[in-house]
């Protein structure tokens, strides 16, 4: 029974359908190639996994409700990973429309196709956004998130719910991943990681927001990948936790989970600048601008409950991250 992923041409789906391609399983790949950004970059994921064994493409906009029940009848994928979405904080105050398509309408469809043909497992990404306005550190999967501070947030958060009812209801095992500020090679470039490694090789000036007073929880490709295919093998059961009634992450009802994927570490922005600038061997000119609407100072992730269920948590350096992250986009991109 194949594998149905989401959004192979995006930075995340990609990686993983490479691995589980490596690991011998059949994937179907479905993406849009939204213009977003770049096509180009979407194109050249895609030739990584085209032509090879067990890999069937799928372009198809899973907002198209007749197009994704075809897609399900067809192949009556054993397990889903849902990727696909209309990524961006900033992006969702000047286009929220894209996002009520891309993130609600189509993973309602994902859903429906999932209960037409009992999808055995449905993992889906959510995202470090759904913590909006908490400042209790680390995120945990069992603090409330009901005060997210953008549309893209907002539309995250009512995936996870999407997710309860179905699960309630169908008995569909649904896990939700909060990715926390995923960079690396292939990684997106409307990220910042990309556009100042641009601007820094190009000696233009960086923008850095809130005068640089930020951190995050950077977390990079090969540990998200990893973290997804081990949660896709624990498939969740009702909770019997006495407490799940009212924990966000679990469910006594349903065969429903939420964990964070990050690396556990809130990394101050100034100092992850000067760990590229050291990989690029060039200094950043800086450009300090206050805070952005939507977006949050620090993101911080609690794994705890994602070593629990997988015995795994990601270790990847940030020092590691970006040096290969900096090799990869050197090569890529024939600058730096």
């Amino acid at each position: 029974m194949p594998v149905l992923v989401t959004g192979t041409a995006g930075f995340i789906g990609n990686e993983i359908a490479l691995r589980l391609l490596a690991r011998g399983e059949t994937v179907v790949g479905v993406d849009c190639l939204t213009p977003f950004y770049d096509p180009s970059l979407k194109e050249a994921r895609l030739a990584r996994i085209a032509g090879t064994p067990g890999f069937v493409e799928s372009r198809i906009d899973l907002a198209d409700r007749d197009a994704t029940a075809r897609l399900f009848a067809e192949h009556r994928p054993e397990r889903v990973i849902h990727l696909a979405a209309q990524p961006g904080v900033r992006y969702s105050i000047k286009n929220p429309h894209a996002y009520a398509d891309c993130n609600l309408t189509a993973f309602l469809n994902v859903l429906e196709g999932c209960r037409s043909v009992s999808t055995a497992h449905l993992v889906y990404a959510s995202s470090s956004s759904v913590y909006g306005g908490n400042e209790i550190m680390p995120f945990s999967v069992h603090h409330p998130a009901d005060h997210p501070v953008s549309l893209y947030a907002a539309t995250k958060r009512a995936n996870e719910l999407m997710a309860h009812t179905y699960s309630h209801l169908y008995g569909i095992p649904t896990t939700g991943l909060r990715f926390f500020t995923v960079y690396g090679p292939w990684g997106r470039p409307d990220m910042a990681p990309v556009l100042f490694a641009e601007a820094i090789s190009q000696g233009r000036p960086i923008d850095i927001y809130n005068n640089g007073e930020m951190r995050r929880d950077f977390t990079y490709i090969d540990d998200i990948a990893e973290g997804v295919l081990r949660v896709l093998d624990v498939v969740p059961e009702p909770s019997a936790d006495p407490g799940a009634a009212e924990d966000p992450a679990l469910s006594r009802t349903a065969p429903y989970r939420i964990y964070n994927i990050g690396n556990g570490r809130a990394i101050d922005l100034m100092r992850f600048i000067a760990i590229l600038e050291d990989a690029l061997g060039r200094k950043a000119e800086k450009n300090m601008l206050p805070m952005q609407p939507g977006d949050v100072k620090a993101t911080w992730a609690d794994t705890a409950d994602l070593e629990a269920a997988t015995g795994w948590k990601p270790d990847t350096s940030i020092e590691d991250g970006v040096r290969r992250f900096v090799a990869w986009y050197r090569e890529h991109y024939g600058s730096g």
